[in-house]
């Protein structure tokens, strides 16, 4: 019925067992396999797997119809999925009807941004008369410092422009963006592992995590920059497919009409303009415009794309792979992804270099005019250019020397056990009051906690491992793949652990998450040609798992959405002592 993550070996470019060398000889030990060789056009474009003929028999569903829902399935599956992402996320969107944890900067600076260009100074008891008042509050003229780049409040402003400045309005392009991304992420997921099932059950696991439900019911910064990343992974995704199946249309047909390997055309060919490798530079661009750690993905997706090249061209029979993608693509490589992130991440700033220089623009807007021309190099630049660079200077060092304490930091080592959450609101109210049961005895809690479900994060701290020993063991790119956007967006953190830092940053690396989960769960339910005792007892071993990942984001339901419940019940749900 199912692909799963070890149905379909798609080990490239590997000698025959005579010719490996010593180092796949070692790794043998380890359970390295090179496996038979295949159609090269086959390994350069797996197909898609379909499901088992025995299933649609055992259902009694016609031929002709299995078919069409077989066809049907590739976009109907994922849809479904995120219609129950969508429904989650926009339920009672505008609640708690409160200002909450970060929302006090961003969903102001939004506002702001989409008025004026650029952020302003609010008044200490602001966020009491945006409540009141709306879209008639009063815009502040001063400019304010703000740390973030510009573009993931244009997109906060969006929402509050279709909605109004409130609660709603603040949070709809989050939650749009959270809802999308669950679509993305199955359609990346069904074309990685060429299986509609395990795309769908990636993105049902982001469906009922928590953390991602709670990011894309907040307006933070996070869950924009994570959408923008997970594009630009998508597109590259789509770019390899579509570069491979140039080369596999290029390469000649034997006399039994097999395409077999040919050495002039893989290190010849010229793969084109390659339009989705220049949008996933755009999406990374707007990432970098969004938070600046978006960086990192710059440099571990571009790395990712170029070995990807090297890949094809091996398996397409390339004797000297990356000698032909030197002189064949990586210029075009990085111009398609560094300077189009470059040059997107400075128009993003376009609002505030358009403001005036007279000391009512943006902040440090005016600094050239009137501090910025002392070096004997500053007349090259224009005024908005060197008081950017020294805004930038400025920001970077507020960021690398942040050390105040916060009561919901935490160190990256917990991140993957869900370790310290966030708590984004927490009221106490009494008995027949905003939700709480008149019979509640005492005082209830309502909270919004930033946490993963955690039976799902448990589950992926082994699921890293195993996508870990795939990719090192069995030269498996789809496990590379995902290792290296869980790297980008965790490994960087490490170098900032006296830095004040959080465990929602998590969110930007959660969908690599679920895709290494999906995996390990296809390794579970096992490849379609073992037993059927096998595969029976893979597969309900995986539903259990499923099903119990789903009962936990049940369960946490209420201090996910900030519902009134007795406070023993909140207790309960304190598992552990970090989580208070």
């Amino acid at each position: 019925m199912t692909s799963t993550a070890s149905s379909m070996d798609t080990r490239q470019g590997q000698a025959p067992h005579e010719q490996r060398p010593s180092w796949q000889q070692r790794l043998r030990r380890f359970g390295y396999t090179a496996g038979p060789r295949s159609d090269v056009r086959d390994r350069l474009v797996p197909p898609y797997v379909q499901p088992s003929p025995r299933m649609w028999q055992f259902l009694g569903v016609p031929g002709p119809l299995a078919e069409r829902i077989a066809r049907w399935s590739a976009w109907g599956g994922p849809l479904l999925v995120t219609l129950l992402a969508g429904v989650l996320r926009f339920w009672n969107l505008g609640s708690p009807k409160a200002v909450i944890f970060d929302e006090t900067y961003y969903a102001k600076d939004a506002w702001a941004l989409v008025h004026r260009g650029f952020e302003v100074s609010w008044d200490k008891n602001a966020n009491d008369a945006v409540l009141r008042l709306g879209d008639q509050v009063q815009i502040p003229t001063d400019a304010a410092y703000v740390v973030h780049p510009p573009v993931g409040k244009y997109v906060i402003g969006l929402g509050e422009l279709m909605f109004g400045f409130n609660p709603f309005g603040w949070r709809f392009m989050t939650a749009l963006l959270g809802t999308l991304a669950v679509l993305m992420l199955c359609r990346i997921g069904r074309r990685i592992f060429r299986s509609t099932f395990l795309g769908c059950l990636a993105g049902a696991l982001m469906a009922v995590d928590g953390l991602a439900f709670v990011m894309a019911r907040t307006s933070l910064l996070d869950g924009v920059l994570m959408f923008f990343v997970l594009a630009a992974f998508g597109c590259l995704v789509l770019d390899r497919d579509r570069t491979r199946a140039k080369l596999a249309a290029a390469l000649p047909a034997d006399a039994d009409g097999r395409f077999r390997p040919d050495a002039h055309i893989a290190e010849t060919l010229r793969l084109g303009p390659r339009p989705y490798r220049w949008l996933a530079g755009l999406m990374l661009g707007l990432a970098i415009g969004t938070k600046w750690n978006g960086l990192y993905f710059l440099a571990a997706f571009g790395l990712m794309t170029v070995l990807w090249d090297v890949g094809a061209r091996r398996v397409a029979g390339a004797a000297h792979p990356y000698r032909a993608v030197v002189k064949r693509d990586l210029g075009l490589a990085f111009l398609a992804t560094v300077p189009v992130a470059v040059v997107t991440y400075i128009a993003s700033w376009t609002g505030w270099i358009l403001s005036p220089t007279d000391g009512t623009g943006g902040y440090y807007r005016n600094w050239a005019s009137a501090d910025g021309r002392s070096s004997d190099w500053s007349w090259l630049f224009p005024d908005w250019w060197l008081s950017l660079w020294h805004y930038e200077n400025q920001v970077y060092d507020f960021h690398v020397g942040l050390s105040s304490p916060h009561t919901y930091q935490s160190n990256p080592w917990s991140w993957i056990v869900d370790g310290r959450p966030v708590s984004y609101f927490y009221e106490s109210p009494l008995p027949g009051r905003d939700g709480c049961p008149v019979d509640a005895g005492e005082k209830c809690a309502r909270e919004v906690l930033a946490i993963g479900t955690p039976l799902l994060w448990w589950v992926a701290a082994f699921a890293i491992l195993y996508v870990l020993w795939r990719w090192l063991f069995r030269r498996d790119w789809r496990a590379g793949a995902i290792a290296c956007g869980v790297a980008a967006g965790y490994l960087p953190w490490f170098l900032y652990q006296e830095r004040t830092i959080f465990f929602f940053y998590a969110i930007v690396f959660l969908p690599f998450l679920c895709l290494a989960v999906a995996m390990l769960l296809g390794a579970i339910i096992g490849p379609p040609r073992t037993g059927d005792t096998r595969r029976v007892a893979g597969a309900t071993g995986a539903g259990v798992l499923v099903l119990l990942i789903a009962w936990n984001f049940i369960y946490f339901w209420p201090i996910y959405t900030g519902t009134a419940i007795p406070i023993d019940d909140w207790r309960a749900r304190m598992w552990l002592d970090t989580w208070v």
